[in-house]
């Protein structure tokens, strides 16, 4: 069984930091802005790193905490051997495990920290994730000044930070339930249509879910998906409808919903940032939904393995939120 009740941990809050194009999109109010892609640093690594540090302070320095107060941190983003992440917990020696599932990894850092604050009478952990447009560009595809051409289905790798505080205080947002995913590889080699490589990741770990926790879609206000995109989308759709007779009316894709249309970011958002903002920054905000499943996605590719013309891989993870 892929599903855990999850007893008295909590999200207490978070603190978002979004690039200069994201505060141009379709959320207006995130914490913090860039003012550009190098957040006056030599390189864009360098820039994410610090984008981790901004977002850890401010939310420690929001309810007075010290680092020493603590208990670990679970972070994640797409960098190499998650080296940004590793960074900026050197700077703070907290308890750390760096995690990866690629755009999933914030999903999954929640999995690790209620797992490990269950077991607690108290605590408080730190969940952590980054992107950055220009440092995945490079590492994923082409540097954006080699002005490669791009197909529609090709996401747009958000720029972005967020520091969530995990409690076992009661709070507004209940972590009640999680489900881990299974890695799906259905034979695409195409790492410009992440949407379809992953859609069937997060019909999987869905579909476990419901079956696990005897439910329905229609228990949930509101199925929020990570990155699949608005072409992502539209597959996993088709997907639950032909293989598992599903229909998914309450659903939204963070990727898809994040921009503006007029922006041109292809398919819509990706990268481990793009849920998370749009989490935090609008659904939440809006006190609309009271029980909400979010599904983070990842293709879990490299360069060298696409060059090798290998099918990709792809997770998804489950958190299902209570909203008080």
């Amino acid at each position: 069984m892929a599903s855990k009740k999850v007893n008295n941990v909590y999200l207490k809050d978070a603190f978002s930091l979004a690039g200069p194009l994201e505060a141009r999109g379709a959320i207006k109010d995130y914490d913090i802005i860039m003012n550009d892609y190098y957040y006056h640093e030599k390189t864009f690594e360098q820039a994410e790193i610090k984008m981790q540090k901004v977002v850890i302070e401010n939310i420690l320095r929001k309810y007075n905490l010290t680092p020493s107060a603590i208990d670990f941190m679970v972070a994640g983003d797409l960098s190499n051997q998650t080296s940004v992440s590793s960074y900026a917990a050197s700077i703070y020696k907290i308890p750390f495990m760096g995690v990866y599932s690629a755009c999933a990894s914030f999903v999954e850092s929640l999995i690790v920290a209620s797992l490990l604050l269950e077991s607690k009478r108290k605590g408080l952990a730190l969940c952590v994730t980054s992107s950055h447009n220009l440092h995945a560009e490079k590492q994923f595809r082409f540097p954006v000044e080699y002005g490669a051409p791009k197909p529609h289905t090709t996401t747009f790798t958000a720029t972005g930070a967020i520091a969530t505080l995990v409690t076992k205080e009661i709070s507004k947002i209940k972590l009640e339930s999680y489900t881990i995913g299974t890695v799906m590889e259905m034979g695409i080699k195409d790492a410009t249509n992440m949407g379809a490589v992953m859609a069937p990741a997060a019909a999987k770990v869905l579909v476990d879910h419901l079956v696990d926790t005897n439910r329905t879609v229609d228990y949930y206000d509101l199925i929020l998906t990570g990155d699949l995109g608005c072409i992502g989308s539209k597959i996993l759709k088709e997907y639950l409808k032909e293989a598992y007779n599903i229909r998914l009316k309450n659903h939204l894709d963070a990727g898809c919903e994040l921009y503006l249309k007029s922006q041109e970011t292809y398919a819509g958002a990706s990268g481990p940032a793009a849920l998370p903002l749009y989490l935090f920054n609008r659904i939440l905000k809006q006190n609309k939904y009271k029980k909400i499943l979010i599904i983070g996605t990842g293709s879990l590719h490299n360069v060298l393995f696409v060059n090798q013309k290998l099918p990709i891989p792809a997770i998804a993870h489950a958190v299902s939120l209570e909203v008080q």
